[in-house]
């Protein structure tokens, strides 16, 4: 996690908070936090600095209930609204162009709060962010360190949700899953129903995958399992180019370890050589994989 996706899950939390929250919750709560407590506390007095020197009202109260007091922080959020913003036509106008780019679903409510005129009509957008209620759940439930419950694979799971993500068209959601015991990552749009609330999140946040990151074959919610390729040496630049990490044979060809969690899209890409790939572990895999091809003849 990098310092400015820190400060924003800082502010969200500060924002989200009913009463002022210590230091070790925003923690726990916001993630990113080197390991060591000195460290820690040096990481988070430069964020409250830059958090003040963006503007933000942030505020030192004591927790109320606890004995000795020890200090906590929020942002209230009427302070952080302030008040009404008035903009010149030409600051008006980069909002209007930057919020026609690229747009959320929904409506141009926060436009016109800004103080755009209404019924001017919408430029051309370059994208469009697709957005609805069960989005705006998981993003609370994330910032608020709620689990979530819902089917995926026809399997009812409950997620302790770390981060959302949108990548190539699509929102993803990284978490903790109670029935795999493991992170996960899940495509959103094939979450199946409801999504609802599910009591607090228990365990720490972990080392979040993003989806842009990750190939075909580890972007699924299956076990994962060691495979083992090898590529033929006609096809070996092909295979480092797309792999980066392969292993050098005397024969010219290349072995490559790849960590599989969605087995059709290994196949996929198995099958992308033609009669130039093989896989060579665990047996199991490879047999699984003859099996299929004799299969579709």
């Amino acid at each position: 996690m990098d310092k400015l996706e820190r400060l924003l899950n800082l502010t969200a939390a500060l924002l989200h908070a009913e009463i002022p929250l210590t230091a070790e919750e925003l923690r726990d709560r916001v993630g990113g936090y080197p390991d060591t407590k000195a460290t820690f506390r040096r990481a988070f007095e430069r964020d409250k600095d830059d958090l003040r020197s963006m503007g933000m009202p942030l505020r030192v109260e004591p927790v109320p209930g606890v004995d000795p007091p020890v200090d906590g922080y929020r942002l209230d959020r009427d302070e952080y609204a302030g008040t009404e913003l008035a903009f010149e036509v030409d600051e008006l106008a980069a909002l209007h162009l930057a919020t026609n780019l690229v747009r959320l679903d929904g409506d141009d409510t926060a436009l016109v709060k800004l103080g755009a005129a209404g019924g001017v009509a919408p430029a051309n957008s370059l994208g469009r962010v697709p957005f609805n209620d069960t989005l705006a759940t998981m993003i609370g439930a994330a910032v608020d360190r709620r689990a979530l419950s819902f089917t995926y694979s026809d399997v009812e799971r409950i997620v302790e949700p770390w981060k959302l993500s949108f990548t190539r068209g699509h929102w993803y959601l990284s978490g903790f899953d109670r029935l795999r015991n493991d992170q996960r990552l899940y495509r959103v749009d094939r979450i199946e129903g409801d999504v609802s609330l599910s009591g607090p999140a228990k365990a720490p946040i972990g080392d979040m995958n993003e989806p842009i990151d990750l190939r075909g074959w580890e972007l699924g919610d299956g076990p994962t399992v060691k495979a083992t390729i090898v590529v033929d040496a006609d096809q070996a630049a092909y295979a480092r180019h797309i792999l980066g990490d392969v292993v050098d044979r005397p024969d010219g060809s290349v072995t490559a370890t790849l960590d599989v969690r969605n087995i059709d899209a290994f196949r996929s890409f198995v099958l992308s050589f033609l009669e130039h790939a093989e896989i060579l572990e665990p047996p199991d895999l490879r047999d699984d994989f003859v099996e299929w091809l004799e299969a579709q003849r």
